[in-house]
């Protein structure tokens, strides 16, 4: 055998051991870190003005957090700006901070829902606004074929189309910015008045309460001087009757 071809297979033995060992010792890729909504809205692009008010409110912040620390899920409801310059002049800016927290924590239900959970969802829904109740933060959605619809009492809005879903976060796009009913509703009715007649008529029954409370005091009363005046009358007699012995 000559001397260049044992150096060829040695050459050749040598690279198939230096790139299996390269191999074995190469790290395998990191596993994939929890989804980052604010990621997500950059790169779908049209969410400025969401985006803005995530990093105000530190909302997003807040997502994130959930995400990495609960097993609940998050979805969000993301108006484009087209939705957002719908709205009318000012009325972000007339909001306070707390009412900025509030609007963009309306967006947020804080659990997992596939569009196929929209079909037999529980209305009002609960979303980290708050209290669902009417004059508060109620959200109502329904289905209509492929089609899911959101009602907040003030506005109606749809689902254009999802953005982005994981089995953990679901942020779906929406053609409007979901107005809650405590900020732009109109105001709960007042509690409705006592009319007068039951007033007099509550007056009449306390009236009579305490004429009953009266004449049985003053029974009572009565009833007492006539045993002592009895008793009195009684011991006297008995006095009289008693000094006539003796004089006698």
């Amino acid at each position: 055998m000559s001397s260049s071809f044992l150096f060829l297979l040695l050459l050749i033995v040598h690279s198939t051991t230096t790139t299996t060992y390269s191999q074995t010792t190469a790290s395998a890729p990191a596993p994939p870190g929890p989804a980052n909504i604010t990621k997500i809205l950059e790169k779908a692009s049209q969410y400025t003005i969401l985006l803005r008010l995530f990093h105000m409110t530190q909302v997003g912040d807040q997502i994130n957090t959930q995400l990495n620390n609960s097993d609940q899920g998050i979805t969000v409801f993301a108006p484009t700006d087209n939705a957002f310059s719908g709205l009318k002049t000012g009325s972000l800016n007339s909001l306070s901070d707390q009412e900025k927290v509030e609007l963009v924590q309306f967006h947020v239900i804080p659990t997992f829902l596939s569009t196929l959970q929209f079909q037999t969802i529980s209305n009002p829904l609960r979303t980290q606004a708050g209290d669902s109740t009417y004059y508060e933060f109620p959200l109502n959605i329904t289905t209509s074929g492929n089609q899911v619809n959101i009602s907040t009492g003030v506005v109606d809005a749809t689902v254009a189309n999802t953005i982005y879903t994981d089995g953990s976060l679901a942020v779906y796009q929406v053609d409007k910015v979901l107005l809650p009913m405590s900020m732009f509703g109109p105001p709960a009715p007042a509690p409705a008045p006592v009319s007068e007649k039951t007033k007099k008529k509550s007056n009449a029954v306390d009236d009579t309460s305490s004429s009953d409370d009266g004449s049985a005091t003053a029974d009572a009363s009565g009833t007492a001087s006539g045993s002592n005046l009895h008793g009195f009358i009684v011991g006297l007699a008995g006095a009289i009757a008693f000094m006539g012995m003796l004089c006698s």
